[in-house]
């Protein structure tokens, strides 16, 4: 005769409905904790280390919107319009003009330390972490140490952005352009951002320090995780350190360890779209609060062209992996000329749907360019500089965009006017683009550089 079951040896109906409901609410965690996680680990990735790169750059973009939605909040959204940009202005100041100070040490002297790039990364979670906290307590009331802490949040972050690019190169699978590396870590930034942006506005609802919290436990959780990294990132047998010119010391043609010209014209004209993009969102901001888009409030109005411009980049970060950037001077050429039609256009049909499609373009054109220029300087600069060659190129478009979001706060608020210095400034990159175009490998059929995959 079977013995009776109860409830109390784990096998009653009881028990098996609560284990149901367990796993029905467990699965949806660790089903798209498995599924991002194939993701990112897939097509050797996983082997390389590239994959816990681009989590790690996730975790970044995670922290780094939520100290912006903090910031915002307190410099931008809380005050009338004239009196946030003298606050803007005050925070530039503060903030943007000491770090075009330091951001051309930063790329050198992380270059001279190729033996702790996972500790560098690590440290400037760590310090983004320490510094939120610092800030959670002035984030209410806009005190002025508030100010000297955002400094220190931005070079690290940026100097998180130079050891990132130079450590990219070390992790690519086998058969794996740089162009697609690029494009999947690019792509999970713009993702975490976007996840993230809402729960940060979320907790801002509870108080303004709350963001900063949640910062603080996303880059304490990215400090471990940038252990994690393979320990070949720390690796630099045979690098040597790039110059950014095109010709050597006491020598009339390029040597080994220098950039060629293209690489120098992409650059270049990177660093103007770069300075594109500080402009608008400082220019934008501020005229969308006066002038917003028709029937639309002022906060409305920027996340409209916020979220044009994130599909933007996200959908030129997707077209650059797929094109591999085959022709990347073409391709720089062609996105410069395409944005610098759609800025004059804005510029003489001045009105806010242009203004909106201007972003949309500016950060499609933006994704592909980079990853164009990626592309140049695995093709044309030798590996045992390459590494070095990325750090120093970021640092020169991290100094471009406070650049341009400088013009920006200090331009008046009239929307002709902006557009016009849109274009202009646009206009100087595409010059440059056009220049490197002409000097392309494609226009010298002697040459044996390597293209890239």
């Amino acid at each position: 005769m079977a013995p009776a079951r109860s409830s109390a040896d784990g096998s009653g109906p009881a028990r098996r409905a609560g284990r149901a409901v367990g796993r029905a609410l467990h699965l949806p965690i660790t089903g798209t904790a498995r599924g991002i996680r194939r993701a990112t680990h897939a097509h050797g990735a996983g082997e390389s280390g590239l994959g816990r790169l681009i989590e790690l750059h996730a975790i970044n973009g995670a922290g780094d919107v939520m100290i912006t939605v903090a910031l915002a909040s307190t410099v931008f959204f809380s005050v009338p319009t004239d009196e946030a940009r003298g606050r803007v202005a005050l925070y530039l100041a503060i903030t943007m003009a000491p770090f075009t100070l330091l951001a051309p040490v930063i790329g050198p002297l992380l270059d001279r330390l190729p033996h702790g790039r996972r500790a560098a990364m690590a440290g400037a979670m760590l310090t983004r972490a320490l510094l939120a906290l610092m800030m959670s307590g002035a984030v209410a009331t806009g005190r002025l140490e508030l100010y000297p802490a955002a400094l220190g949040v931005l070079v690290a972050s940026k100097a998180y952005g130079v050891v990132r690019s130079a450590v990219v190169p070390r992790l690519l699978p086998p058969k794996f352009s740089l162009v697609k590396a690029n494009s999947r870590v690019t792509l999970a930034g713009l993702l975490a951002t976007g996840a993230a942006a809402p729960v940060a506005a979320g907790l801002h609802t509870i108080g303004p320090p709350w963001p900063l919290y949640g910062a603080c436990a996303i880059f304490v959780w990215g400090t471990f995780a940038a252990f994690q990294l393979p320990h070949k990132v720390d690796d630099a047998k045979g690098e040597r350190r790039a110059r950014l010119s095109t010709h050597e010391a006491h020598s009339k043609r390029p040597g080994l360890r220098t950039v060629s010209r293209p690489v120098l014209c992409g650059l270049l004209a990177n660093a103007a779209m770069r300075a594109l993009s500080g402009f608008l969102i400082f220019f934008l901001a501020f005229l969308l609060r006066e002038h917003p888009l028709a029937g639309q409030s002022a906060a409305v109005s920027l996340g409209i062209v916020g979220v044009a411009a994130g599909i933007g980049n996200a959908a030129g970060t997707a077209v650059g992996a797929w094109l591999r950037a085959r022709a990347p001077e073409a391709i720089i050429a062609a996105v410069l000329s395409a944005t610098l039609g759609m800025a004059i256009l804005a510029a003489v049909l001045f009105s806010g749907v242009l203004v909106a499609v201007l972003a949309g373009t500016a950060g499609f054109c933006q994704a592909l360019a980079k990853l164009s220029l990626d592309a140049m300087i695995q093709r044309d600069v030798p590996e045992a500089v390459r590494t070095s060659a990325f750090a120093r190129s970021e640092t020169l478009l991290q100094v471009a965009w406070v650049m341009g979001g400088a013009i920006g706060i200090a331009l008046p608020l009239n929307g002709v006017l902006g557009m016009a210095v849109a274009a202009a400034v646009v206009a100087s990159g595409t010059a440059m683009a056009l220049r490197g175009l002409l000097t392309s490998p494609r226009h010298h059929p002697g040459s044996t550089r390597p293209r890239v995959a």
